[in-house]
């Protein structure tokens, strides 16, 4: 199994819309410096925020009703998210109080949404949190599923992890990610467009350590847990991780893994006029776990940025307007899936 791979090279043919990003995380668990990457220039002008949105999410106040119909990304909803996790909340150590505090919100979110929301709780041993020594302890993943979600059907993945460093708010890794994820969970939960879809907030995603087995904890429990009929009837996997900064929305797949998820992310940006870059050779996110048991999956985000992993990632350092990009992308992909 290979973890934190550095780019083998360049993808061509049916992902030719965009070229490959170097921004797959080493072994040894650094960014690297210099990306080197092509990517095709957005065609659409930049989204913001409109006042008609709805006001930012409140720690003891539950979301609106879903709206009878298909409601739009906001972008005011989904920056309430990134203020709450890294301006009020903070680091969110996988195994700390923070973390515990977080996920809690993460799941009365899902719950007024209307899923059968769980938790999955897995040890997480002591390490290194990038130069920061710590503890072993406990983390969660928290999963929302439809209530009417048949075990025998297809259905598809949606993920993004919950924690961070020691030492890092996290808001752009990854409360950009988990904005995301609960932006689309909203709208799903209103107007489902297709296949079932699950959702799920990952734990312990961060590393311990630079070895091949120290981080993504939280998604190796998941596959391991997953029932035969799971992994058989798994359309797709997206984890969604780094994904507020930039002008063009990166996509990324481990190598010598099959490519039909990344392809149709790539196919939805192109309708939408969003530019991509392409990396065959991302494995520095919880899709891993998925992809190294032989299940289809992909990651969104990953662009470079000077406050990765630092006291410095805070809520400013977020594009409102990247998130909706995303937004837009994994939405328009999710709507692909009809139900069978």
């Amino acid at each position: 199994m290979r973890r934190y791979g550095v780019a083998a090279g360049l993808a061509t043919g049916v992902l030719a819309v965009g070229g490959c990003t170097g921004d797959a995380t080493s072994r040894s668990g650094r960014e690297p410096s210099s990306p080197a990457l092509t990517s095709t220039a957005p065609t659409s002008p930049a989204a913001t925020a409109t006042p008609s949105e709805d006001p930012t999410p409140s720690e003891t106040s539950p979301s609106p009703a879903p709206e009878p119909r298909e409601p739009a990304f906001s972008t005011a909803r989904a920056m309430g998210t990134v203020r709450f996790l890294a301006g009020e909340v903070g680091p969110r150590l996988a195994t700390g109080p923070a973390f515990r505090r977080a996920a809690s919100w993460v799941e009365r979110r899902f719950d007024s949404l209307g899923y059968a929301v769980s938790r999955q709780t897995f040890p997480v041993p002591a390490g290194d949190s990038w130069g920061v020594p710590v503890e072993a302890g406990t983390s969660a993943n928290v999963i929302a599923r439809p209530r009417d979600l048949d075990p025998r059907a297809p259905y598809l993945l949606v993920g993004a992890h919950l924690d961070t460093v020691a030492v890092a708010p996290g808001a752009e890794d990854n409360a950009s990610g988990i904005a995301v994820l609960l932006e689309t969970a909203r709208r799903w939960s209103a107007a489902p467009a297709g296949m079932p879809v699950v959702f799920v907030a990952f734990g312990g995603e961060e590393p311990r350590g630079t070895g091949d087995f120290e981080h993504h904890f939280g998604s190796l429990h998941y596959v391991a847990q997953m029932s035969p009929a799971e992994r058989r009837n798994l359309r797709g996997m997206v984890s969604m991780d780094r994904v507020g900064v930039g002008q063009v929305v990166p996509v990324g797949s481990v190598l010598g893994t099959p490519i039909a998820v990344r392809a149709g992310l790539v196919r939805s940006a192109a309708r939408l006029g969003i530019g991509t870059t392409v990396d065959p050779d991302n494995a520095a996110s919880d899709h891993e776990s998925f992809a190294d048991a032989g299940l289809p999956a992909a990651r969104l985000g990953s662009t470079p940025y000077a406050e990765y992993h630092t006291a410095q990632d805070v809520p400013a350092v977020v594009n409102p307007a990247q998130l909706r990009r995303v937004g837009q992308v994994v939405w328009d992909w999710l709507s692909r899936h009809p139900a069978r």
